[in-house]
């Protein structure tokens, strides 16, 4: 969901931040490898936890409102790494949960996609 509705942002700089490491800054939270570090690391799946309460919460009182538009936002150092993680999770579980449309964009990475209604 997205538009004017209101919503979130959820920011992510107490996670571990693969950008720290050369052989991450080239990449993405799209990319294995960086998802491979926030994983094996875990604190990312600790912080999603907690999101995926929230907004599975609010999206739900939203629907049962008749409310069509929610925002959800994740901020981090760069807009690569960890926030691009999060969205994308986040978005997939939305998505499969609910089965409601999600449209995704990564801002900073110019990246934007629609995960369909089911």
């Amino acid at each position: 969901m997205s538009g004017n509705g209101g919503g979130y942002v959820f920011d992510c700089r107490a996670t571990h931040n693969p950008g720290r490491y050369e052989e991450y800054k080239t990449l993405t939270g799209l990319d294995e490898p960086v998802i491979r570090f926030l994983e094996d690391d875990g604190e990312i799946l600790t912080f999603l936890e907690h999101v995926y309460f929230l907004a599975d919460t609010h999206l739900a009182r939203y629907i049962e409102r008749g409310f069509e538009d929610l925002m959800f936002c994740f901020g981090c150092t760069g807009g690569q790494h960890r926030s691009v993680y999060c969205a994308e999770h986040l978005a997939e579980h939305l998505n499969e949960k609910f089965g409601i449309e999600v449209m995704l964009c990564h801002r900073e990475r110019g990246i934007t996609r629609v995960l369909p209604k089911h």
